[in-house]
């Protein structure tokens, strides 16, 4: 029977939420404010937290930060209970490392369901001491360089050593206009980064896959985020302080060096880019990025939806679709339950215009 702990100073709420809790098959432990909560948390050992934001002792917030620094407690699933719905708020959560937020008033669907999606969650959450991401072919060299470093030991520690974040897909990461605090580091899934016209139409400027790092160029520029994150798939992240990432630059001249001339690099493919927006044909422009999509997963299909390359690619929806059945009836491509496939690279390459 999993455990759970549930902190919270009104006595309704907690007496209601208790009884749906061990109606639903958990044991309950319940706290009237933050300070007994962390002494409960201490003792018992739950497996997920269930915690008012608002409360007198110590709030929310304060319980989390004393999770995130006790060897004993830190990795524990926390969901944030709370009345309070300003961006400020949900963001100075998520920054302290909360898995979730339930609004109150909330459904008692909802919350069994957020329970259950963080308990499966962290089954499957087994990283070795000695983990390290299998290389893959990345056309984005910025990020190459990232994973280098990586496999050089100097962002190792900061990742084997850190809790991985479940974020439920079509969740966002980061937002446009938010100061950027650390890089992150995805362990699982799939993130894109997006930005918004004023018609509410989305663009897709990165896709970034188990393996991969983002959210650096702004931590590096010290600018905010010109881009919003978002989970496609549900997705485990690896949080890296921005002082981390920043001293990794600054003590080591030869990664600083690099870093600034893969910057200079990117900026020309995005150029790049840009121009073949400009001037390339669609049926180009949707094989070159199935091309790049390919080259980044040769083994697998391109599991990305329609609505999604779409963004990617600057088109409608119905331009993409009617442009992918040319493809698979010349036999460039091949579309499985499992995604797209490039299934002949070199006519794909050559042939298209």
């Amino acid at each position: 029977m999993k455990t759970i702990l549930l902190i919270e100073d009104n006595e309704i709420i907690r007496e209601n939420t208790a009884d749906i809790l061990e109606l639903a098959g958990y044991e309950v432990h319940v706290a009237e404010n933050g300070k007994i909560g962390v002494e409960k948390a201490l003792a018992v050992k739950p497996d997920l937290v269930i915690c008012d934001i608002m409360m007198p002792v110590l709030d929310g917030y304060g319980v989390l930060q004393i999770f995130n620094k006790n060897p004993q407690l830190t990795g524990t699933p926390f969901i944030f209970l709370t009345a309070k719905t300003e961006r400020t708020d949900l963001r100075k959560g998520m920054d302290l490392g909360a898995d979730d937020y339930l609004m109150k008033p909330f459904d008692e669907s909802d919350l069994l369901r957020s329970i259950e999606v963080r308990l499966n969650r962290i089954l499957h959450l087994t990283p070795p001491a000695d983990f390290v991401p299998a290389p893959r072919v990345q056309e984005d060299s910025l990020n190459r360089f990232l994973q280098e470093t990586y496999h050089e030991g100097k962002f190792q520690s900061f990742t084997t050593d850190r809790k991985p974040h479940v974020i439920p897909k079509k969740q966002y990461v980061y937002l446009e206009g938010d100061e950027p605090i650390r890089l992150f580091y995805l362990k699982s899934g799939q993130v894109k980064t997006v930005r918004t016209n004023g018609d509410g139409k989305e663009f897709i400027t990165g896709l970034y896959q188990p393996g991969d790092f983002f959210g650096y160029l702004s931590l590096f520029m010290h600018t905010d985020y010109t881009d919003s994150a978002v989970t496609i798939v549900d997705s485990e992240l690896i949080y890296i302080p921005k002082a981390d990432f920043l001293k990794v630059i600054s003590d080591d001249l030869e990664v600083s060096l690099k870093f600034i001339k893969l910057m200079s690099s990117r900026v020309n493919d995005h150029e790049k880019k840009l121009l073949g927006m400009a001037y390339n044909s669609l049926r180009r422009r949707v094989a070159d990025t199935l091309l790049v999509l390919q080259a980044q997963q040769p083994e697998s299909a391109i599991q990305l939806s329609r609505e999604n390359l779409a963004a990617m690619i600057g088109t409608t929806s119905e331009s993409l679709i009617r442009t992918l059945s040319e493809f698979k009836h010349d036999g460039f491509i091949e579309v499985t339950p499992q995604g797209f496939r490039v299934v002949q690279p070199d006519k794909l390459r050559i042939n298209v215009r």
